[in-house]
């Protein structure tokens, strides 16, 4: 990956819907080029999706919490048991005093009691630590153009 891939990536996080002529234009290529370019990071799997970026409040989300997952065994095995839970967007395996790290956006704290009363229910789940979100300053996707290569 080149710092031409790296940069039509970050016109894309920008504004996924632009055209190929508009993309080229940015990074100094014809839209014919920019488009075979996209095209091969499809295709090897750097794009993994193009998406809309929701405003979770906008929709009834505004409760947001990470909740740390405590259990008595290996949680690896796991993740399609987490998946089957709407509410949470993000698992991770993690290291530490924890197993299992996830992010859960909810209507309601009401709602977020439910999410944790089904995340125990979850086989080897022995615990669950919730901090809630109160504001967020930001949220950005990964950089192209910090990354090495």
């Amino acid at each position: 990956m080149d710092h031409i891939d790296r940069s039509l990536l970050a016109q894309l996080q920008q504004d996924a819907t632009q055209s190929y002529a508009s993309l080229g234009q940015a990074v100094g290529l014809s839209a014919g080029a920019a488009h075979e370019r996209v095209r091969k990071l499809r295709e090897r799997g750097v794009i993994r999706r193009t998406t809309a970026e929701v405003d979770p409040a906008a929709v009834g989300n505004s409760v947001l919490a990470y909740v740390m997952v405590s259990s008595d065994s290996w949680m690896g095995e796991s993740a399609e048991d987490f998946a089957a839970l709407p509410e949470i967007l993000e698992a991770h395996v993690i290291a530490g005093s924890a197993s299992v790290l996830v992010k859960v956006r909810t209507a309601t704290t009401e709602q977020l009691q439910d999410v944790l009363r089904r995340i125990y229910a979850i086989d080897g789940v022995s615990g669950t630590q919730a901090t809630v979100v109160l504001e967020t300053f930001f949220e950005r996707p990964v950089s192209p153009l910090t990354g090495q290569g």
